[in-house]
């Protein structure tokens, strides 16, 4: 069985590769966005779905990582690719500084600080117009590069997914699925929660850190209200709890479920998606709060690493 997805996985990666080559234009960008909030669905999951910690400012990191990069690329002449990394840098930093009080929060305060934390950084930005271009914005060089930040794309996603298997199904792993179901208990059993949880807070930031590099490049311009968009949260969290968080497949699957439906639907109805996203939510709370997969591991009793 093993045997089975790993060739049907290097078959998708095959062909992933030669996509670009008979996709149009179109069909790149398409598949660009839809790696990009793979990307994003799956570093939510990461210290959302496996450590319980709801955060409903993901995209402050997102953000911090676009502008990063936007200066880098701007202002110090940074080649794209290595500006990008520096943006998940720079969204790493912010996690460890606001990381250690933060994360002392419980349930809904946490996620209200995380709220706090976008709309803080989305101000900053503005403020600082010398640097950041403030509400007018940040222009970057042209550049025609799809292609490659597709590539690029593709690689954070299918990273950050890898990267949730060896979490899931390894003992740090299992710590903060503990910490979820009890962090008390997990406390009394010497588990450190406090550097687990921070751990856990740091990778999940770094990609959407990254991924808004890789966005602002793509983009060629970035403003505050296009990269701290509450919406970009909310999206992450619908696409993560379709799928089932806490698990390894479940985020890429409701990424890609939901990125093409809402693509079908926003052609014909411009803002009925937004409606849809909101009933998904009192629909997978009420009736699937475990996602899909959640619904077929208990089925199936498949493993929890699915």
């Amino acid at each position: 069985m093993r045997g089975l997805v790993v060739a049907g996985l290097a078959v998708a990666l095959v062909l992933l590769v030669l996509y670009p080559m008979v996709a149009s234009g179109y069909e790149i960008r398409f598949m660009l966005q839809l790696f990009m909030w793979v990307a994003l669905a799956q570093s939510w999951n990461l210290i959302s779905g496996l450590t319980g910690y709801v955060s409903f400012g993901h995209v402050a990191f997102f953000g911090t990582g676009a502008y990063a990069t936007g200066i880098l690329i701007t202002t110090h002449g940074w080649h794209w690719a290595a500006a990008s990394v520096a943006g998940g840098l720079a969204a790493a930093i912010l996690a460890l500084i606001i990381g250690y009080p933060c994360l002392r929060l419980k349930g809904p305060y946490f996620a209200i600080a995380m709220l706090g934390l976008n709309e803080v950084m989305r101000v900053l930005v503005s403020y600082f117009e010398g640097l950041t271009g403030g509400g007018m914005g940040l222009s970057l060089p042209t550049l025609y590069a799809s292609v490659q930040i597709y590539y690029a794309m593709a690689i954070a996603a299918l990273a950050v997914t890898g990267a949730a298997y060896l979490i899931v199904t390894s003992r740090f792993g299992l710590r903060l699925m503990t910490i979820r179901e009890d962090e008390i208990a997990a406390a009394a059993m010497g588990i450190d929660t406090a550097r687990h949880k921070l751990y856990a807070f740091l990778l999940s930031a770094f990609v959407p850190g990254v991924v808004g590099g890789l966005f602002a490049r793509d983009q060629g311009y970035i403003e505050p209200i296009a990269v701290f968009p509450l919406a970009f949260t909310i999206t992450m969290i619908v696409m993560a709890l379709f799928g089932g968080k806490g698990t390894v497949w479940g985020p890429a699957l409701g990424a890609a479920t939901l990125f093409v439906l809402q693509e079908l639907v926003w052609v014909r109805f411009l803002f009925l998606h937004q409606v849809l996203f909101g009933a998904i939510i009192i629909l997978v709370v009420l009736f699937m709060p475990r996602g899909v997969l959640g619904v077929l591991q208990q089925r199936y009793r498949l493993p929890r690493y699915v």
